[in-house]
């Protein structure tokens, strides 16, 4: 066994070479952590085994492509799962400014949108300086793959935040203004709190959590015993969890803490407990003074991203909230005892530098060409109006040169409540929600009804778009269709499918880690 052992760095290297996919230390690291395979060695010294390394990445890539072939069938396109990028890869730069349920990669984009060839994409369907439409633009992933690519690009949403988070991926900004607002509110931020009892709290809290989780909850061991099935994780947890429970009280009572706000009539009085709610108004209110509003908007950004990690609720169900929890509990994501969030100055800042990161690499390699995403109803928007208001060249050249073709993934039947999933931000700022407008959303179901509406509202889409398209035009659009109504879309659009793709969809955040697919359906005029 000794023989065996090698270091993470020297790990990391010998199996990128042997799989030939880039696997990095940290990734070693993560399986480590998780207990996935065992750490050896002492004195500060970690080594992994070569042949548990071996054995975890053989299993994970090597069954993967076959196990999901019997599951969604044979006739998946696997070279379209894009399974050799890392996350920093598919997340990439202005991607990953806000979280958004239902994006698609910027990969799948690019294999679209570009120049390339290949055996399965045999023709090149835009070229630089085209103009392309997104309906459904959502975070704005068309549009950033389209600037990246030197081709113009529309985007429409029927949510204003929508349009906002879009809309700030590909603007330009004053850097040195922007950092010079952001130090200024987390100075102003950290003065706040200093000499809060809520900070206090949190300090004692945090030592407390520590001791104990390093007792009961030793890393990676108890993962390793919960793998093994040595351990009833959900037995053990709840009853640890009970233990520590006397402790947070009696430090709520010595510091005098208030959680609640007493109030439920708003997502922001519901889900923050009272002093994450204090700090949000005190930034905001800095925020509305800012005079850049360039800077205004991604600061506000920026915000809304921090207060969506501060929602009181457990790591696990922070995409889907539950119930809020405003004490300590047996986290499963983590393996040991979380509590929830009391200052939002960590997230803050960490955001902040994160942002202003993701801007300058994607300002590198930006063209000058016309992104934007306009507020409205897909079904009924007059584009060269709406283009008009906004930049008056750029309206002259879509007259005369027209939409080359549209590039989108609409909601799906009955899944995500599109205005819901951003709650917080529509209280913090006001926005005013539009959800009657939504095609297929969760509230509607996914009944009969809820389908034969869905159908309407996406040709409706189509059809309006249509106006604005030239000849020609090539229409791509990502759905998961299990229920078979995209040739009925095709029909009564005027359109035929020329060509199907199937590709397998990896690496949800969702907690759903089932075999899944999504298809690309290519449109053309009859």
């Amino acid at each position: 066994m000794q023989q065996d052992l090698i270091s993470i760095k020297d790990a990391s290297k010998w199996i990128s070479i042997e799989l030939k996919k880039d696997i990095t230390p940290s990734n070693i690291s993560y399986l480590i952590n998780y207990g996935r395979i065992r750490k050896y060695g002492d004195n500060g010294d970690t080594f992994v085994s070569k042949q548990e390394v071996r054995d975890y990445y053989y299993s994970y890539y090597g069954s993967r492509s076959n196990n999901w072939k019997e599951k969604l069938g044979n006739d998946i396109d696997w070279h379209l799962s894009f399974e050799n990028y890392k996350e920093s890869e598919t997340t990439k730069h202005v991607h990953r400014l806000h979280p958004y349920k239902g994006k698609f990669i910027p990969q799948l984009v690019e294999y679209f949108l570009d120049d390339h060839i290949d055996e399965f994409k045999r023709e090149v369907f835009f070229k630089k300086d085209d103009i392309i439409l997104d309906p459904f633009c959502g975070s704005g992933t068309t549009l950033v793959q389209s600037n990246e690519l030197g081709i113009n690009a529309i985007g429409i949403d029927v949510s204003q935040f929508n349009s906002l988070i879009s809309n700030v991926k590909i603007d330009k900004y004053d850097f040195k203004n922007l950092e010079i607002e952001i130090n200024s509110i987390s100075a102003a931020l950290r003065k706040f709190i200093t000499n809060s009892n809520t900070v206090k709290f949190e300090k004692q809290l945090l030592e407390r959590l520590n001791e104990f989780n390093s007792k009961y909850f030793p890393s990676p061991e108890f993962k390793i015993k919960v793998n093994k099935k040595e351990i009833d994780e959900l037995k053990y947890g709840l009853q640890k969890e009970k233990e520590f429970l006397t402790t947070y009280k009696e430090l709520i009572k010595e510091f005098k803490i208030e959680l609640n706000q007493f109030n439920s009539e708003s997502f922001l009085d519901k889900w923050f407990l009272k002093h994450i709610r204090t700090e949000i108004d005190f930034v905001f209110e800095l925020i509305k003074k800012i005079k850049n509003q360039n800077s205004k908007k991604i600061i506000s950004v920026i915000l809304s991203r921090t207060i969506r990690s501060c929602r009181a609720t457990t790591h696990s169900d922070l995409a889907t909230l539950i119930e809020p929890v405003t004490t300590t509990y047996y986290c499963s994501k983590h393996g040991k005892i979380c509590k929830p969030l009391f200052s939002i100055q960590s997230w803050w800042e960490r955001y902040s530098k994160d942002t202003l990161k993701r801007l300058k690499e994607f300002d590198l390699l930006r063209t000058n060409t016309f992104q934007h995403c306009f507020t409205g109803d897909s079904r009924t928007i007059d584009l060269f109006a709406a283009v008009e208001k906004t930049n008056k060249d750029f309206a002259n050249k879509l007259k005369n040169q027209k939409i080359q073709g549209i590039f989108t993934s609409p909601p799906y039947v009955g899944l995500i409540n599109y205005h819901e999933q951003h709650a917080y931000a529509y209280d913090l700022f006001g926005f005013k929600r539009m959800d009657e407008l939504e095609i297929g959303p969760l509230f509607k179901g996914k009944g009969k009804e809820a389908k034969e509406s869905y159908v309407d509202g996406i040709v409706s889409v189509l059809n309006n778009c249509k106006k604005f398209l030239a000849k020609d035009y090539n229409i791509f659009i990502v759905a998961n269709d299990k229920h078979n109504l995209y040739p009925v879309i095709a029909e009564k659009s005027g359109m035929k499918i020329i060509q199907q793709f199937k590709r397998p969809v990896l690496n949800r955040s969702e907690k759903d880690k089932n075999a899944y697919s999504e298809s690309i359906f290519h449109f053309k005029e009859k």
